[in-house]
C-alpha cells in the first residue's frame, strides 16, 4: 500500500512539473543624460544630470505560468528609479509603476486586473511612436501628457489579437477614497483598435475619466505610421475634452471646499505637457486640447539612427471671469509646438549612446513658470537594457 501511495505520488508530481512550467524574467533599463536647458530660472539656462534621457529608468519582473491547454498565468511588477541619485523617481509617489496579474488564453485573449499603462498610452507607443527605436523621449514628451496620466489604478483591461488586428478594452473603478487618494481620478472605460502588418500601422482609442467631483473627460487618439527599410514615418491626431466645472468653483475658495477638490482631481489629467507650467496654469480652466503629432526616423547604418519630431497643439478655455485666479475669457485660446530631434548609436543591442535637441514655444494664456514663452534643451545621454 505503502509503495502504491508512493508511485501516485511521484507520478503526479513529474505529472505536475509537465503541466505548469513557470517563468520568472527580471528586466530593466538604466538611462542617465546630461541635459542644458536655456530660460529654466528667471531667464538663466542650466545644467543638470537627468535620471532618463530617452527612457525613464526602471526594474521590472515578468512571471508567467504555462498551464497547460493554451492558458497562461501572468504578472508584472514594475518599479521607476532616478540614476541619478537611486532614489525612486520624483515623477510620482507610487513605489510599482506596474502592479498587475493576469490570465491568457490562445483562444479567448487576455485579461489583466491591477495598476498598468492605459489604452491611450497603448495605441501611441504600439502603432505610431515618436520614434522607431524609443517610443518617446522621457525627459521631452508632450504627447504623453494627452495621455491621461498614462496608466490607471484597479484597472481591468481585456486584450485580443485577430491576425494583425488587436483590440483592447479597460475599465477602471473610482473607488471613493478619501484623503489625499481623492484627488486622484480613476475611474476610466475605454477601448481601442489597431492594424499592423509590419508595413502600414494604424489605430484609434476612446478614452472617458470620470473626476471624484463627478465631472468627465473624453480623450480620443488617431493615428498612422508607415514602415519601409531603414523609414519609419507617422502621424496622428488627439484631443482631450473636459467638462466644465464653473459651479463648483463658485462654491468657494478654502483648502477644504469643492474649488480645491475639483483643481486638484484635474490637474492629475491635465499635467505632462513638459510640466504643471505648460498648458496648466489653471487646470478648472480647460476647455479643450488638440494635439497634432508628426514625425520620421532613418536609419543610416545598422548602429545609427537620426529622427526629428514635432507637436503642435491648441488649448481653448471656459474664461472663469470673476472666479480668483482665473484671467482667461471664454472661447480664448493658447498655442505651444514643440519640436526635437535625436541621433542614435548602438554599440550592442543592449547599449546606446544619444544626442538630443528640442525647442519649445508657447503662446497665449500658457507659458512656462517663470513666465517664459521660449525654451530649448541638449542633452546627451547612455542607455542600457537588460
Amino acid at each position: 500500500m505503502k509503495k502504491a501511495t508512493l508511485a501516485v505520488a511521484v507520478l503526479a508530481a513529474s505529472t505536475s512539473a509537465a503541466w505548469a512550467q513557470s517563468s520568472v524574467t527580471l528586466y530593466g533599463i538604466v538611462d542617465a543624460a546630461v541635459r542644458y536647458t536655456s530660460n529654466a530660472n528667471a531667464g538663466t539656462s542650466t545644467k543638470t544630470m537627468v535620471p532618463g534621457g530617452m527612457s525613464q529608468s526602471r526594474l521590472g519582473v515578468n512571471v508567467t505560468e504555462d498551464m497547460g491547454g493554451g492558458l497562461k498565468a501572468l504578472a508584472n511588477l514594475e518599479h521607476r528609479f532616478n540614476s541619478d541619485t537611486g532614489a525612486i523617481s520624483s515623477t510620482s509617489g507610487d513605489f510599482w509603476r506596474q502592479a498587475w496579474v493576469g490570465l491568457q488564453s490562445n483562444e479567448f485573449g487576455q485579461i489583466r486586473l491591477g495598476r498598468q499603462y492605459n489604452i491611450l498610452f497603448d495605441v501611441y507607443t504600439s502603432t505610431f511612436a515618436s520614434f522607431r527605436y524609443s517610443p518617446y523621449i522621457e525627459a521631452y514628451k508632450p504627447e504623453i501628457g494627452m495621455a491621461m496620466t498614462a496608466r490607471q489604478d484597479n484597472m481591468v483591461k481585456y486584450l485580443a489579437q485577430f491576425g494583425n488586428i488587436y483590440a483592447e478594452v479597460q475599465l477602471s473603478a473610482g473607488e471613493g477614497q478619501s484623503g489625499a487618494a481623492a484627488a486622484q481620478p480613476n475611474k476610466t472605460a475605454g477601448a481601442m483598435l489597431r492594424y499592423n502588418d509590419g508595413t502600414i500601422g494604424a489605430g484609434g482609442a476612446f478614452l472617458q475619466a470620470t473626476e471624484q467631483t463627478g465631472k468627465k473627460i473624453k480623450a480620443t487618439v488617431l493615428g498612422v505610421s508607415y514602415t519601409s527599410g531603414p523609414l519609419y514615418v507617422h502621424a496622428s491626431w488627439g484631443e482631450n475634452k473636459y467638462e466644465s466645472i464653473t459651479g463648483l468653483l463658485a462654491q468657494g475658495t478654502s483648502a477644504t471646499s469643492p474649488f480645491a477638490i475639483a483643481v486638484t482631481t484635474r490637474g492629475a489629467y491635465t499635467s505632462g505637457l513638459l510640466g504643471a507650467s505648460v498648458f496648466n496654469n489653471n487646470s478648472a480652466d480647460i476647455n479643450k486640447r488638440t494635439m497634432y503629432m508628426f514625425g520620421a526616423t532613418y536609419q543610416l547604418t545598422p548602429q545609427f539612427n537620426i529622427g526629428a519630431n514635432a507637436w503642435l497643439t491648441k488649448q481653448t478655455h471656459y474664461g472663469l471671469t470673476g472666479v480668483p485666479g482665473f484671467t482667461t475669457t471664454a472661447g480664448s485660446s493658447s498655442k505651444a509646438d514643440f519640436f526635437a530631434a535625436v541621433a542614435d548609436y548602438a554599440f550592442s543591442k543592449r547599449t546606446d549612446a544619444y544626442l538630443e535637441v528640442d525647442y519649445t514655444k508657447t503662446s497665449g494664456a500658457v507659458a512656462f513658470a517663470n513666465t517664459a514663452s521660449k525654451r530649448a534643451g541638449a542633452m546627451v545621454g547612455v542607455r542600457h537594457r537588460f
